[in-house]
């Protein structure tokens, strides 16, 4: 039984005897990165980086729902940067702009 399902994944159209295999494989070093970053200070974080991290894996992670043959892979990895990247705006936009109004409550 386990040997006819790594047949099947050697075999399949987006198996990794092809590119539709290894792209999003190496992709999720991007992923990896933006976890690792996770303990970085907000101030370090960058704006068009992550925002661009968030969107590409929304956009991505929609279009790999959507082409044959299905790359669950690709929407793995897609998901999980859109997931990262949100995560990480969200650090810093609540650093930016709620943690002065924080700090001003705290001195009243």
């Amino acid at each position: 039984m386990a040997g006819s399902k790594i047949q099947a994944l050697w075999n399949h159209p987006a198996g990794p005897k092809t590119i539709h295999f290894w792209a999003p494989t190496f992709k999720w070093g991007i992923s990896i990165a933006n976890v690792a970053d996770f303990s970085k200070p907000p101030e370090q974080i960058s704006y068009p980086h992550q925002i661009t991290v968030a969107i590409s894996g929304v956009i991505w992670s929609r279009y790999s729902t959507i082409i044959i043959p299905k790359n669950w892979n690709l929407v793995g990895v897609n998901a999980t940067m859109a997931g990262t990247g949100i995560y990480q705006l969200t650090r810093k936009i609540r650093q930016d702009y709620f943690s002065e109004a924080q700090e001003a409550v705290a001195k009243e």
